[in-house]
């Protein structure tokens, strides 16, 4: 399979060899990321849809786990929180390597072909783990390094569970998400693309991932697009994904 990925993505590229910086505008900070579109031309794609739509537009950062990852693209916030519609799911391309500072879609478990609309941002080198569980988790792009500033506001913050909170202390953590206002939210206000220069990444060496290949027997099925508190998890089970039509 991994060949298969590494020669559509080196076909892609002998056609359309475009590399774009977006860059997220979050209350907390500026966050800039250069995608990988020759490497990973599906997956660019799909996100770049959801940026262009709006998509990400007044989303929140709902998931901080300390030493792990920081995960969005999955809600909006007006008096509770609200999934974003998303188009069908996509191709997997674990290709390149979850290190630190890389940006990688969320999926379900057990599904490796699941990736939608959320991502998440590696806190570390977690290559051991996701290049390997599911399927491997798809890398598509990297922070700048001015970037992990603001990833480190974010991560500083005080916690509802896995929710990041802006202004509360632990003993204001609401018990449900109606008790939520946008204002305790780490909310992303817009996403946009600042630099689709085809040379953007020029400069950049993602690494390869060399795990997949590997056995997957001890796989746990587990996935980064798991809820941050229970109460977070009865809202997916209850109101389920809303599909683009």
């Amino acid at each position: 399979m991994k060949k298969h990925l590494l020669a559509t993505a080196l076909f892609a590229s002998c056609f359309t060899a475009h590399a774009t910086i977006v860059e997220m505008q979050t209350n907390q900070g500026t966050i800039t990321v250069n995608l990988y579109d020759q490497h990973t031309p599906i997956t660019v794609e799909n996100f770049l849809n959801y940026v262009t739509d709006g998509s990400y537009d007044g989303s929140v950062i709902h998931r901080s786990v300390d030493d792990f990852v920081l995960q969005g693209g999955g809600f909006k916030f007006d008096t509770d929180f609200n999934s974003i519609e998303t188009a069908d799911a996509i191709t997997n391309e674990p290709v390149l390597s979850n290190v630190k500072g890389t940006i990688a879609m969320a999926k379900v478990g057990g599904n490796a072909n699941s990736a939608t609309s959320q991502w998440f941002f590696n806190l570390k080198d977690n290559s051991a783990n996701l290049d390997l569980q599911n399927g491997g988790f798809t890398v598509f792009g990297e922070i700048t390094a001015d970037s992990f500033e603001t990833i480190d506001t974010i991560t500083s913050l005080v916690h509802c569970g896995e929710i990041p909170t802006v202004g509360l202390n632990e003993d204001q953590c609401p018990t449900t998400t109606s008790g939520f206002n946008a204002e305790n939210l780490v909310m992303i206000n817009s996403v946009v693309v600042i630099d689709d220069d085809p040379n953007s990444s020029a400069s950049l060496s993602p690494k390869e991932n060399t795990l997949i290949d590997e056995d997957n027997s001890s796989d746990n099925g587990g996935s980064s697009s798991g809820g941050s508190l229970a109460w977070m998890l009865s809202l997916l089970a209850l109101a389920g994904f809303t599909r683009r039509k």
